[in-house]
């Protein structure tokens, strides 16, 4: 009968880890399905929609555990390419924030049917173009927010200064909750390598990863979804021969 009770007693697990298993997939293909849904809407440009295929957001957004119902910060959204995917995604159950560099949102996204709920922070501060080759510097700051989820930044970190970054970091740490996650792409600068007009918006991804450990941050995983094998990682990004092809690094790091 022992045995009997074992052997049962695995079963049972086995079909409650299927069961979790199972959870879980079915999320992700919920949050999948929203996802590819904002990719198709209207508010969505014909420019928006030839990035697509580059930038992966379905994927990307995945690797960062994005699920409908977090807390998401998005810091300095542009002209608000993943914004108009986030906001649907998280209209009924989470929330949108965006930050940093918000007025195009402002002023041409949020007017828009079905985006009136993002909630833009003003931080307070300005950037500061003091670093080398026009970089941004941004003194100590708080978002103003806490228990935040996730928070994301896209292709942005190489326009600070270390010192602008470090500030950054730090008030993303804040505004995070305990286990709460911060992903981050960006185009990539080989390692050590001086900067230069050629290479100024690109990031040493090892610099990164070690700037963003120094504010308290764990490196969770990495991901080669925009590894280019043809960039040659020596011109810049804006270059028509590169551009819509730069090597990427893709991290998610954790608030313990």
């Amino acid at each position: 009968m022992p045995q009997l009770e074992e052997q049962v007693m695995r079963i049972l697990f086995v079909l409650m880890i299927a069961g979790l298993s199972l959870c879980v997939y079915a999320q992700d293909d919920g949050v999948e399905a929203k996802i590819e849904a904002a990719m198709a809407g209207d508010v969505r440009t014909e420019a928006d929609i030839a990035r697509d295929r580059n930038r992966r957001p379905v994927e990307t957004l995945k690797f960062f555990r994005l699920s409908d119902d977090m807390r998401v910060l998005e810091l300095l959204p542009g002209g608000g390419w993943y914004t108009k995917i986030l906001a649907p995604v998280l209209r009924e159950n989470g929330e949108l924030y965006v930050a940093i560099g918000t007025n195009n949102v402002q002023q041409n996204l949020i007017t828009q049917p079905g985006f009136d709920h993002i909630k833009v922070i003003d931080i307070g501060v300005g950037l500061e173009r003091t670093g080398p080759f026009g970089t941004n510097f941004i003194p100590e700051f708080d978002f103003g927010v806490t228990g935040i989820d996730l928070a994301v930044t896209f292709r942005n970190m190489h326009n600070f200064t270390p010192e602008g970054r470090a500030n950054m970091n730090a008030a993303v740490y804040s505004a995070l909750k305990s286990g709460g996650l911060y992903g981050v792409v960006d185009h990539t600068l080989r390692h050590m390598e001086p900067m230069t007009l050629e290479n100024r918006r690109r990031a040493d991804v090892v610099q990164i990863i070690k700037e963003v450990q120094d504010a308290g941050f764990e490196l969770v995983d990495y991901s080669d979804l925009h590894y280019r094998p043809d960039d040659e990682l020596r011109y810049e990004v804006g270059r028509a021969t590169v551009t819509g092809n730069t090597d990427r690094f893709t991290l998610l790091f954790r608030k313990p």
